[in-house]
């Protein structure tokens, strides 16, 4: 769970990732598994540990030699969707990475409970997380809290931006089913900037001709570096390089 807490004017964003981890890589299922395997097939890859990574590697720049290697995104091939999020994202691993992308960047860089429900009841499965144990949901909620924001959503003077930095495939089962990651370089400011890396999985399913956020169990958390770090590139994390 991401908590988002205030100290001296400044918003600091704590990634809990208490869940012991390994070094990251894909655990992908080439072909589609039997009917009757599909679910535990699909929880294992969702379950599998990713790299494991102090609270601080979120705000620690520690620059790598050499970029990880792209992961090329492709764009929104229409405006908006349902809730206002971009979609018309390819049937594609990295066109579910630039879907959920797009799901995260609204919901963050909005702040709002209300639109965050709409998110949700437009683009979460029945079968996934509830809303209130909806990741996002949770970040929303912890940064009202912390920066003392009522009513549901940020005021006006508030400003947080979310740009996504990186991201991997972690695993897929068949065309139209996978579990993908992204890491945001997220920016937000009160009265002084903050800057960190936060990291978010997402089991994905093609459904009515769009990606959707799938049934079933939470994946294991992701390692939230700062992008472009060391750990960052040992986590396994690639450059976002967007195409047309």
């Amino acid at each position: 769970m991401a908590a988002m807490v205030v100290g001296l004017g400044l918003i600091a964003w704590y990634i809990w990732t208490d869940t012991p981890g390994t070094a990251a890589g894909g655990v992908a299922a080439s072909t589609p598994a039997a009917p009757q395997d599909v679910a535990s097939v699909r929880d294992r890859i969702a379950a599998a540990p990713m790299m494991s990574v102090g609270r601080e590697a979120a705000f620690t720049p520690d620059p790598a030699a050499e970029p990880a290697a792209p992961i090329r995104v492709p764009q929104a091939r229409t405006d908006l969707g349902p809730a206002d999020v971009p979609t018309g994202f390819p049937q594609t691993p990295e066109g579910a990475v630039g879907q959920l992308a797009a799901i995260e960047r609204v919901v963050l860089e909005t702040m709002s409970l209300p639109l965050a429900q709409e998110v949700y009841q437009a683009w979460v499965r029945r079968g996934g997380p509830s809303f209130g144990q909806w990741e996002m949901t949770r970040n929303v909620q912890a940064f009202l809290t912390a920066a003392r924001q009522g009513g549901g959503e940020k005021d006006i003077s508030t400003l947080v931006s979310a740009t996504p930095a990186a991201a991997m495939v972690k695993g897929t089962d068949g065309p139209g089913w996978v579990v993908v990651c992204v890491l945001m370089d997220i920016r937000a400011a009160v009265t002084v900037e903050a800057r960190m890396g936060y990291g978010h999985c997402a089991r994905m399913e093609w459904i009515g001709g769009r990606w959707q956020i799938s049934t079933g169990a939470v994946p294991a958390p992701a390692p939230s570096t700062w992008p472009g770090s060391r750990l960052a590139v040992q986590a396994g994390w690639l450059t976002w390089t967007e195409r047309g």
